[in-house]
Parts: structure tokens; sequence; C-alpha cells
């Protein structure tokens, strides 16, 4: 059973970091794509970064591009999401998931599994 578990959530002041990490188990995920996708209340999932299997490819939203920063352990089968200098907008709850599809997909319907999600509250 594919299971993924989200942590590192919090409430932080604007301009803090926070490092959310996700781990991965029940099946072999070498070659998948790992994403990070958040949703605020009242608003549809949105996509915030991707990670190919290679670690090669890694898309962000323009909202968080220069801000965050996803890398994976894939002997591990963990993905991190490093996010500084937060702002009140990227107050959401953020979901770890993983695509089987070749790529790094932005669409939330291409991705297989999801995690529980882990709540990032930032005030300004």
């Amino acid at each position: 059973q594919v299971q993924l578990v989200e942590s590192g959530g919090g409430k932080v002041q604007a301009g803090a970091s926070l490092r959310l990490s996700c781990a991965a188990s029940g099946r072999d995920f070498t070659y998948d794509t790992m994403g990070w996708f958040r949703q605020a209340p009242g608003k549809e999932r949105e996509f915030v970064s991707a990670i190919s299997w290679s670690g090669g490819d890694t898309p962000y939203a323009d909202s968080v591009k220069g801000r965050f920063t996803i890398s994976r352990d894939i002997v591990n089968n963990l993905v991190y999401l490093q996010m500084n200098n937060l702002k009140s907008e990227d107050t959401a709850v953020y979901y770890c998931a993983v695509s089987r599809i070749p790529g790094t997909p932005r669409s939330p319907q291409l991705y297989d599994y999801w995690g529980q999600g882990t709540q990032v509250t930032v005030s300004s």
C-alpha cells in the first residue's frame, strides 16, 4: 500500500523559512516524479513544484520561483521542499504527490498518489 506522509509545516512570520518533508513507502519510486501542491481555503489545489526521477527537471510555479527549492533522496524515498522568504499568500495545506507518467506534470489529475497534507500558515 502506497503511503506519502508530509511533515514540517507550521506557523511562521513572513520572511521565515520552513522545510517540508515527504516520506514515501509502498512501491519503488525510483522512476516516478514527485511533486508538491498546495491548497488555500476556498481555492483549487495548485502546483508548486515537481522533481523528475533523475532530479534534472525541477519546474516551479511562478509565485514561488527563487524562494522554494525541491529536492529528493531517492535511496530513502524522501522529497523535500525548502521554503524561504515565506509570504502570507503561501498559507495553505501542502501536499506531496507521486506521478507515474514521464516528465514533470503540473496538473493534479496526472498524479496517482497523495499524502494527507501539512498546514503552513504565514502571518504578516
